[in-house]
């Protein structure tokens, strides 16, 4: 009895630790309001070895409450809710010009690994104006960063995924740790869209 008594004593204190650091002055209230916050965001790991909810680092970024709240992307198609998302205005851009808006709002379960504005920001400005000016490449390049069904966590410890663009897309990793194609790594991961499942990285893909 004493065990158990213990046991629930330090869950309380978890949940109620990741509730706190979610939410904002009034203490996690409003984190608490909606339908993913019960889950503390660094990640809650599942029986299967997957994982509950958002984790990563960049996470902490994520406002506890609007469009651009884990909530708020939730309720909107992936490309949409990505457009409330400053951290990734470059990509959002890039969609815009290759005419992807629809294709990605209108896809029936898929995941996508979303490059940071830093991570755009990593490749020589003469190559990324060069790409994002031609849209036979551009819209290669993103939409080898597209993948069919939504994968879950556990599917990327040991992932060979194939790409919309046609490409192979290679994930490795476990716990709250991924890297894609070997170099990208997963900051926020597991972020569920309307349609979509999104792991923001710190590298653009390239396809090979």
């Amino acid at each position: 009895m004493k065990v158990r008594v213990l046991a629930s004593a330090v869950l309380a204190l978890g949940l109620a630790a990741g509730l706190t650091a979610c939410g904002d002055d009034d203490g996690g209230k409003k984190a608490a309001s909606g339908p993913m916050s019960d889950h503390p965001m660094s990640g809650e790991p599942m029986k299967d070895g997957g994982m509950t909810h958002p984790f990563g680092p960049a996470c902490a970024a994520v406002p506890a409450s609007g469009m651009g709240s884990f909530d708020g992307m939730a309720a909107d198609p992936v490309a949409t809710a990505a457009s409330h998302n400053p951290a990734l205005s470059t990509l959002v851009s890039a969609v815009k010009k290759a005419g992807l808006v629809d294709t990605l709002n209108s896809a029936d379960g898929i995941t996508v690994f979303a490059p940071t504005n830093d991570a755009f920001a990593k490749i020589p400005k003469m190559k990324l104006e060069e790409t994002l000016a031609d849209k036979k490449k551009l819209t290669a390049l993103l939409t080898y960063h597209v993948v069919k069904g939504r994968q879950d966590p556990k599917a990327l410890e040991h992932g060979t995924l194939t790409s919309l663009q046609g490409g192979t897309v290679t994930t490795t990793g476990m716990g709250t740790s991924y890297k894609v194609d070997g170099a990208a790594n997963v900051v926020c991961g597991n972020v569920a869209t309307k349609n979509a499942t999104v792991y923001i990285i710190d590298s653009v893909l390239m396809p090979k």
